[in-house]
């Protein structure tokens, strides 16, 4: 059984009901403002409006018409979670299509409902509440990522592929030594990570780098798994994991780097970790940040941040600038991982599909589909440009022992 082949879940239209005049304009309404969308809308009854290319989208019942046109940003996902709206056809070329038109809607302004594709402010961001939101996604169950991440060091982060065809496990591997190699870590070094996921990271910079990390996440379930594994790897002297929010970090260290953190932080708080990073930073030190981003500034959308990522904001880079202006720092690379990200997430949706099943039998179809929904849309978002992947790598402004050129990334 396949995730698009679900039992359509929630209430459903009494045998013989037709869609009513009411609902079929707002159909036609919800179509115009996706102009050239690329596939076909059909309600429970056999109305329908778009192009017949072959791909269909299927809206169940009344309920789930008037919830999505009202709000589809949101309810989108839900109705699809329950199976209250189907998908025929590639679920990532469905997405992709709607963002592009959805994106030409609202700059041609065909259709008013385009307005409805809005979404609210993220949940608070404070210590407390920053707490809870990691909670909601990433103590899910380390047995649930272990199914689909990579095996060797559970990086739930973007990965890089310098290869056509490389192996995930590879390309999470490459990832680190090219963040490394920008920071120039050298044995001895005091290395402070800001949100560390499992933990595999800092293992490979104490392993391969010989340098002493100090690893700071407020994700209790992740913090005892990485613990587990850098004493099992013999390495828990010189990898230290901290329950502790960022916002907390003391100490000086030769390099701060923070890989998947950012999206969680909110621009409201972007001056507290430059500060922090300030207090940490040794004056000749480097540090880089490696994060989701837009191209401009905006609300992550409104059902992942509900759903799935709860608080998650990715930023523009000017609005990362907040991080940096203010003391002074120095950015001295700025990289764009986008298709990575994009490569990245088709490896993670392939192994999360070959075990959807067991996902499904564990945590009910409407999780499993909403996981599902969730990485599809990402591929499609990073596909479309609509999400990028920023590596900043930054200094003290008067830091001048850097290298005169790029050569040292790459060879």
């Amino acid at each position: 059984m396949t995730a698009r082949t679900q039992t359509t879940l929630g209430s459903q239209p009494r045998a013989g009901s037709s869609a009513s005049a009411f609902d079929r304009r707002l159909l036609q309404s919800m179509m115009a403002a996706l102009p050239g969308a690329g596939y076909e809308v059909v309600l429970w009854d056999g109305s329908r409006a778009g192009e017949n290319t072959g791909m269909r989208v299927r809206i169940c019942d009344r309920c789930a018409l008037w919830q999505v046109v009202r709000n589809p940003s949101l309810y989108f996902g839900d109705l699809y979670s329950a199976g209250r709206i189907e998908v025929d056809g590639d679920l990532v070329t469905f997405l992709e299509r709607t963002y592009a038109a959805l994106d030409a809607g609202r700059r041609t302004g065909t259709s008013p409902w385009w307005k409805l594709w809005t979404d609210g402010e993220p949940r608070p961001r404070t210590i407390s509440a920053a707490r809870k939101n990691i909670e909601q996604h990433y103590d899910l169950g380390n047995d649930f990522y272990a199914l689909w991440l990579d095996v060797a060091s559970m990086q739930y982060t973007c990965a890089y592929f310098p290869e056509p065809g490389m192996p995930l496990e590879a390309a999470q591997r490459a990832k680190m030594d090219h963040v490394c190699r920008k920071l120039r870590l050298q044995p001895g070094q005091r290395v402070f990570e800001a949100g560390c996921g499992w933990g595999g990271f800092a293992l490979h910079m104490a392993r391969e780098y010989g340098v002493e990390v100090h690893a700071w996440n407020i994700s209790r379930e992740q913090i005892r798994f990485a613990t587990e594994r850098a004493r099992d790897a013999g390495l828990g002297d010189r990898v230290i994991y901290v329950e502790d929010d960022y916002r907390n970090m003391q100490g000086e260290c030769d390099a701060f780097v923070s890989v998947g953190m950012l999206e969680h932080v909110g621009p409201e708080n972007y001056r507290a970790l430059g500060a922090v990073i300030e207090r940490c930073l040794a004056p000749r030190g480097l540090g880089l940040i490696h994060t989701i981003g837009r191209n401009r500034p905006e609300a992550m959308n409104g059902w992942i941040e509900r759903r799935i990522f709860p608080g998650a904001q990715p930023p523009a880079l000017s609005e990362m600038m907040a991080i940096f202006e203010p003391r002074d720092f120095s950015v001295l690379d700025v990289e764009n991982l986008r298709l990575h990200y994009a490569e990245t997430l088709r490896h993670w949706m392939a192994r999360y599909l070959a075990v959807f099943d067991r996902v499904q039998a564990v945590r009910g179809s409407g999780f499993a589909r909403a996981w599902h929904l969730y990485l599809a849309g990402s591929v499609a978002a990073f596909n479309a440009g609509t999400m990028q992947l920023f590596q900043v790598l930054f200094a003290r402004g008067g830091n001048n022992k850097l290298p005169a050129t790029r050569r040292h990334l790459y060879e």
